[in-house]
């Protein structure tokens, strides 16, 4: 994590200092601290960080400001990764953030997630990887579901694919489904297979399995 260029976004100075120096001490650089969406932007397009920390929530409304921004930032600067968090579960544009862009998103709550929790989630969208809390997760996939994406997909390779989405690795994966890690190995072969998804070295195939995933709901 050493030497990320981050921007901070959020209206409560404090928590934005005490993010700051959390980050700082994680070997990240901060570029920007900003507390409104407009700020947000500029500061990404001035800086174009490896990571922007957003909240939901923001001046002037304080309604969905930070994700309508996050969400453009996913649009015009692709190689930024974006990791909402917020005290607030929203559900709604997150099909938008999450869209077409491999790069890395996430998307944790404030009052669920530790201080390792955060900087591991860091380190995950930085690199391209995905981070969402397991209530996001529950909530994005409440609604219908296409029927022309997954269904090809067994019962349990989908909740392998539900816990991959929360950042968990295979080992993480077999704990929690009391499974080998072979086993786990096969279900995520079978579906990177199963969801024709490409090898080519500059896809991330892991990431395009849970982008495709969150968005089938």
């Amino acid at each position: 994590m050493t030497g990320l260029g981050v921007v901070i976004a959020d209206d409560a100075r404090l928590f934005r200092s005490a993010l700051a120096e959390l980050l700082t001490n994680a070997g990240c650089r901060i570029l920007a601290e900003v507390g409104d969406a407009d700020a947000l932007l500029a500061a990404v397009e001035a800086n174009v960080p490896d990571l922007a920390v957003v909240d939901i929530r923001m001046p002037p409304r304080h309604h969905l400001e930070g994700l309508h921004a996050a969400v453009r930032i996913r649009t015009s600067r692709p190689s930024v990764g974006v990791l909402l968090l917020s005290q607030y579960l929203e559900v709604s544009h997150l099909t938008e953030l999450v869209g077409d862009v491999t790069r890395g998103v996430g998307y944790l709550l404030k009052d669920r997630a530790s201080g390792g929790d955060f900087l591991n989630a860091v380190h995950r969208v930085a690199a391209g990887g995905c981070a969402f809390d397991p209530d996001v997760v529950s909530a994005m996939l409440a609604g219908p579901r296409r029927r022309d994406l997954l269904d090809g997909l067994t019962a349990r390779e989908l909740e392998v694919l539900a816990l991959m989405a929360q950042g968990r690795s295979n080992q993480a994966i077999a704990a929690e489904l009391s499974l080998t890690g072979k086993t786990v190995e096969t279900h995520v072969r079978n579906i990177f297979q199963r969801l024709t998804l490409p090898i080519e070295s500059g896809h991330h195939r892991r990431v395009l399995a849970v982008l495709a995933y969150l968005r089938s709901r």
